[in-house]
């Protein structure tokens, strides 16, 4: 299923009457930075600020700021630190960095009318020779999708874990993920030990949720990490869990999953953000969520856990039957 539009949210208000909003960040390579600047400035009529030789902003006056890296931590402090016009070493750096090292656009939050703007933007980048995960079998190229929680609360966070445990498996298979990003160790799954946790637990609060979450998943490296939505309620218990300054509170999901296809032609950000719209669906069907939680516990074997393949038809053929995929 190709689609060129963003599905509405099933919830699509946050808990201040406001519509929910989505940050996607794209890597890819084929392009410097200075070229993937142009291109986004062009579509978004926005201005360009040159942070560092690692660094642009694109400011817009209707969709926020967004930012356009090297996706080299090192890279991006040395070039903050020294003047990019005097330092050989840093020229030297940024150029090797340009040909082995993703450039990434990181939106701002965006609602879902205004996500319309990206696919123009993804087209633009691909006539400019931006190319995705296939291009490298070194490089885990991907898109980062950050959607904004509709609130801020146990229950509601429980329903979405609980929606993607299910769902994950299916998800590996219908996002097509590429077998170098699934060696590595960035999205890793959830431990089956830790999903039969999560479909038992019918109420739970948050100091428990979190504490629950930290034990299995102490790491960054999930395809839904949850990190930063957790460090938004309560960072001192995540930070003292996992020392990584990566970690960005906000009251968002970081879904990590989906590869970055926009060598493709019929490739779109809108393919990926309609994958997870099944989990947002299944996580506001309170019927459907239970009959799936209970029959995940049913589908348990001695040592051998979940039949995958047998879970992932089941699934297929319901998610077909419903008209969500």
């Amino acid at each position: 299923m190709s689609e060129t539009y963003f599905k509405e949210l099933p919830v699509p208000l946050n808990g201040s009457d406001e519509p929910r909003t989505v940050g996607f960040e794209l890597e890819f390579s084929g392009l410097t930075l200075e070229q993937a600047s142009t291109v986004l400035c062009s579509v978004v009529d926005g201005e360009c600020v040159r942070e560092s030789k690692a660094e642009h902003k694109v400011r817009t006056s209707d969709l926020g700021t967004f930012n356009v890296e090297i996706d080299w931590d090192y890279l991006k402090k040395k070039a903050k630190a020294e003047d990019a016009d005097e330092s050989s070493l840093l020229n030297e750096l940024g150029n090797l960095a340009e040909r082995w090292v993703p450039i990434e656009i990181v939106c701002p939050p965006l609602t879902l009318e205004q996500c319309k703007v990206l696919i123009p933007l993804v087209n633009e980048l691909r006539q400019a020779g931006a190319k995705g995960t296939d291009e490298s079998w070194i490089a885990a190229y991907g898109v980062h999708i950050n959607a904004e929680i509709p609130k801020v609360d146990a229950p509601t966070i429980l329903r979405y874990l609980q929606a993607y445990g299910v769902l994950q498996w299916w998800l590996i298979e219908k996002h097509k993920v590429d077998t170098t990003r699934k060696i590595s160790p960035y999205i890793d799954k959830y431990p089956e030990d830790y999903l039969h946790r999560l479909m038992a637990q019918d109420d739970v609060d948050m100091s428990t949720l979190i504490d629950d979450y930290l034990s299995f998943n102490a790491t960054r490296n999930r395809a839904l990490d949850m990190l930063p939505l957790f460090a938004h309620v309560d960072e001192n218990k995540v930070m003292e869990a996992v020392e990584d300054s990566k970690i960005k509170a906000r009251p968002t999901f970081h879904y990590r999953l989906p590869n970055c296809q926009i060598e493709h032609p019929d490739w779109q950000l809108s393919e990926e953000w309609n994958l997870w719209w099944v989990i947002e669906a299944l996580a506001n069907d309170e019927e459907a969520l239970d009959y799936w939680r209970n029959a995940f516990r049913k589908a348990e074997r001695p040592i051998m856990g979940v039949a995958e393949n047998d879970w992932k038809k089941r699934l297929t053929q319901w998610l077909s039957d419903r008209g969500w995929w």
